[in-house]
């Protein structure tokens, strides 16, 4: 007779305790850091784990500087994020975004790891990370490699996570921060609301020209995006009225909006189009918005 799998909830101490266990358990795991997201799931009995391990205490919840780039340790809560003078020196994009997350008691609990792993289509900490070239750390028994956040997501709730992994940190690279940026959010509500769109805008421009252009976009489509062919259009080329006008019109062709409870795809991708629009003048053209 087979032994039963395991299950129960299990305290990490260390980060090497939970790459222990996921490789002792595997897919029967889930990881706990605030659980926001997952408590709700389960409450609501759309999967049951078969065991649970807690990585709130485990020493995750850093944020470091680490020669200029930024570090946050997958199980940092968004209140952390929110709060620390590193993110608001070398990521403020990060921050603003964070700052139109959910509520205080929720950002309490809710970790930026979470939020990543948990790849809902509208995850609003993805977008301003897109923008920033961030990075992800993925850690298993096996060792550590590292992902770009554009490559994490593969659907909605799906990534490239194996069973054994875990979201370990998230980098953001050294001068990413310091670029022209520009946020907007819209939803239901102007507070403590999921998003109808998001969108995030990060760029250069130097003699007269585009040199880099990031506009990343949630809640489009069935992940986080970065407009590439929008950025496309601009790369190389002066920051023009009607560039700008042409690259947002390609974004809103770039994305795959649906209809639900909150929109229709139709006014997504009509929003779409405006805030890109806003967006990258506001990073590009600064004072200039309107002309």
């Amino acid at each position: 007779m087979s032994p039963e799998p395991e299950t129960g909830f299990f305290r990490a101490e260390s980060p090497g305790e939970v790459l222990a266990l996921l490789a002792r358990l595997g897919p029967r795991a889930r990881l706990l850091a605030g659980g926001t997201d997952l408590m709700v799931r389960i409450n609501r009995r759309q999967f049951k784990p078969q065991a649970l391990i807690y990585i709130g205490r485990c020493g995750l919840d850093y944020i470091e500087d680490r020669g200029g780039d930024l570090a946050i340790g997958a199980a940092a809560p968004l209140a952390d994020v929110l709060a620390s003078p590193l993110v608001a020196r070398l990521a403020p994009l990060l921050r603003e975004a964070v700052s139109h997350m959910a509520s205080p008691a929720v950002r309490s609990l809710a970790s930026l790891g979470g939020n990543l792993a948990n790849a809902s289509p509208a995850a609003d900490s993805a977008v301003p990370l897109l923008a920033l070239e961030a990075r992800l750390n993925l850690a298993s028994a096996r060792g550590v490699r590292t992902v770009a956040l554009e490559e994490f997501f593969t659907g909605p709730g799906r990534t490239v996570l194996a069973a054994d992994e875990m979201i370990q940190e998230v980098t953001v690279p050294a001068g990413a921060g310091a670029r022209p940026w520009a946020y907007r959010k819209i939803g239901r509500r102007q507070a403590h609301t999921l998003s109808i769109i998001s969108a995030a805008a990060a760029a250069e421009a130097a003699d007269g020209r585009c040199h880099s252009v990031r506009l990343a976009l949630g809640a489009v489509g069935p992940t986080p995006i970065l407009a590439r062919e929008a950025a496309s259009i601009l790369i190389g080329q002066p920051p023009r009225a009607e560039l700008i006008a042409g690259a947002a019109e390609a974004a809103g062709q770039e994305i795959s909006p649906i209809d639900d409870v909150r929109a229709s795809a139709w006014y997504r991708r009509r929003a779409c189009r405006a805030l890109s629009a806003r967006l990258l003048n506001q990073v590009l053209r600064p004072g200039r918005e309107e002309s």
